[in-house]
């Protein structure tokens, strides 16, 4: 009798053992909540409602885009506890505060603007990527903001294609996440350069039919051109989208709405074998 109850005893303890040691196992994915939002250079909307805004999605960084120089962005980050923020020199098309921005919730660093600016009558120029590296729990993420001209006709024409050829390319971050106003729909042929340099847009995850809503023109519903914002992350990272969409305001804070994803990256990255 006591050696059935000793071993009862020891198969207990194994057990709380086991159950112990899968609990201290350190959990192999890392989820980053990010958002975009083309703010209007911040015509119809403080930066502080804007910040009291985003407070439910509980974000780890965010990308701005027609965003006023100065403090601006740095403002909405008091609002939601995100002490770090970089803020582009250049303003689309040259027009007034029309800045490209990065508010983070971890520090920034190895941060950088790319000129994007090409030589076409068609399409308005200068435009521009802003770009920079954070940790979140000690996982490195680059990320890039941008605002981007359309581009229609050739695919080797415009914005979109420099970025990829010209900077995505030679990125060496593993885990990557683009996002901001492309001002283009999904199935553009600007949008298709990025797939095929292997980044998906969120929608795909989420299951969202792109073709039935639009994030432009929030004001004026009958003049809006589809969903011309978007959250791109690199598939090669094994980015796994879990919730996220479009930001759907009562009354509206910008011409464009935001949008949001959570986003799950594992630690591990699986490298390629070689012969």
């Amino acid at each position: 009798m006591n050696s059935i109850k000793l071993l009862a005893l020891t198969f207990a303890y194994l057990c709380i053992f086991t159950s112990n040691l899968t609990a201290s196992e350190p959990d192999k994915s890392l989820t980053v909540r990010v958002a975009s939002y083309n703010v209007e250079f911040g015509k119809s909307a403080t930066p502080e409602q804007i910040g009291e805004m985003f407070k439910p999605y509980n974000l780890d960084i965010i990308g701005f885009d027609e965003a006023p120089d100065g403090d601006w962005t740095a403002r909405v980050g008091k609002v939601l506890g995100m002490k770090y923020s970089f803020v582009g020199k250049i303003s689309s098309a040259n027009h007034k505060d029309k800045y490209k921005t990065i508010l983070s919730r971890t520090p920034l660093e190895r941060k950088v603007e790319h000129d994007l600016s090409v030589d076409r009558r068609r399409c308005w120029n200068p435009a521009s990527a802003v770009r920079a590296v954070t940790k979140i729990d000690g996982v490195a993420i680059a990320f890039y903001s941008l605002h981007i001209c359309s581009t229609r006709d050739r695919e080797k024409i415009g914005h979109a294609y420099k970025l990829v050829g010209e900077v995505l390319r030679k990125e060496t971050t593993e885990r990557v996440i683009v996002v901001g106003d492309f001002n283009n729909n999904i199935g553009d042929a600007a949008m298709n350069t990025f797939k095929k340099a292997g980044f998906k847009a969120t929608w795909k995850d989420l299951k969202i039919d792109v073709s039935k809503e639009y994030t432009y023109n929030a004001f004026d519903p009958k003049k809006n051109l589809g969903v011309i914002d978007h959250i791109l992350c690199k598939t090669s990272a094994g980015a796994k989208v879990t919730a996220g969409g479009i930001i759907e305001l009562k009354k509206p804070l910008s011409d464009h709405k935001p949008i949001w994803a959570e986003i799950i990256f594992p630690r591990e990255l699986k490298t390629k074998k070689t012969l």
